[in-house]
């Protein structure tokens, strides 16, 4: 089969910038989006050396590199199934959503390649790696993430995801949001990356849909059932995130006692019996607020519950976080929340749609992220 990208050449030496060109589904490319050729890339990654190599996700492999310039970067090299064309919707998919936008919390997509079959894709060096490597798994990473610091990563987060599904026009949905797809720079300031899953909204589109797609323990109900998808499945999906980040706990536990058994649930079973505090990460027992810990934690909650309509819009969720937030989240009655917890709950799609489109959330890291580098102890 032969592919054709007309918006995209990268057939020559060097790098160009390209500027105004046209991308799929009525984009622009941004004037400050490269294109880089492949044997600079390979140079820059010596190869795609293993040594090099990151991380590794659904559709490729992520390696660090160095440009000529001294720039380090990640380059991630995705896999092309000619046949069901996975790996090229995810290129475009990336592309679309992050060539023309920029923001403190979003992964800054710098460039990509074109070669034959091949396809690359170019983003700033995330020194901390992902959440879900760095922060969860053991007391001692843990430990390392003070209050300050979690809350300042759960804004972060909140705020990319507003950008996202309220300022930019078209309006993109990430359907993946997860621990591992939330990079941190050297100052441990989030970034949202991996929009190969991302759907673009037009202005007065409420859902689309499409072939259900994600992680089990951050997917939510109504999309999974019904494969209709809409912003508030991201904001199931930050909650789920926000459980962890105040927790310190996995999505998804076992224990000799409750077997198999979700976050969101324990969070439900320990609001209703008035114990939510205990639910926060006993590494932070001697610097949180209570008031203030037992506040996120009842935020995320409001995220996942199984009404879609009754999840805040990120902007509220961003206020709910503030300093001034408790007056809003106490105003606000939270409700059942809904889970998937078996695949067998999932809309499966006629044609692509299969359970290799899925990873599960474990107590180990979930193989999803491009750029994580190892499995939590």
């Amino acid at each position: 089969m032969k592919f054709s990208f007309p918006f995209l050449k990268c057939f020559s030496s060097s790098s160009a910038t390209l500027e105004g060109s046209q991308i799929p589904y009525g984009g622009q490319i941004s004037q400050h989006f490269t294109v880089y050729s492949y044997n600079e890339l390979k140079a820059a990654t010596h190869g795609f050396r293993a040594s090099n190599k990151i991380g590794e996700g659904g559709f490729g492999s992520v390696y660090k590199g160095k440009l000529q310039d001294g720039i380090f970067v990640a380059v991630k090299v995705l896999s092309v199934e000619l046949e069901s064309m996975r790996g090229e919707r995810e290129f475009v998919s990336e592309i679309a959503a992050l060539s023309d936008i920029k923001h403190e919390n979003l992964v800054n997509l710098r460039g990509c390649c074109v070669d034959g079959a091949k396809r690359l894709l170019v983003y700033d060096y995330m020194e901390n790696n992902s959440l879900s490597q760095t922060f969860l798994g053991g007391e001692q990473n843990r430990s390392k993430f003070t209050w300050t610091l979690r809350k300042e990563i759960s804004i972060g987060i909140a705020k990319g995801l507003s950008y996202l599904h309220e300022e930019v026009s078209p309006h993109v949905v990430h359907r993946d949001i997860k621990a591992s797809n939330i990079l941190l720079d050297e100052d441990f300031t989030p970034k949202i990356a991996d929009f190969g899953l991302a759907r673009l909204f037009s202005e007065n589109t409420s859902h689309i849909s499409t072939r259900v797609a994600g992680t089990l323990g951050y997917l939510s109900p109504e999309y999974a059932v019904s494969g209709h998808l809409t912003r508030k499945s991201d904001v199931y999906s930050f909650g789920v995130v926000l459980l962890e980040i105040a927790s310190g706990s996995p999505v998804v536990a076992f224990d000799i006692t409750r077997g198999e058994h979700f976050l969101v649930n324990k969070a439900w079973e320990m609001y209703n019996s008035d114990q939510l505090l205990e639910l926060v990460d006993p590494v932070l027992d001697r610097e949180i607020s209570s008031d203030e810990a037992v506040r996120f934690l009842k935020v995320g909650l409001l995220c996942v519950q199984e009404n879609a309509s009754l999840r805040p819009k990120m902007s509220m969720v961003i206020k709910m976080l503030s300093s001034n937030g408790a007056t809003i989240v106490d105003e606000m009655k939270i409700t059942q929340p809904g889970i998937v917890a078996d695949l067998m709950d999932v809309k499966i799609g006629r044609k692509h749609s299969s359970q290799s489109f899925f990873s599960k959330a474990s107590t180990s890291m979930s193989p999803g992220s491009p750029f994580q580098t190892g499995r939590r102890k």
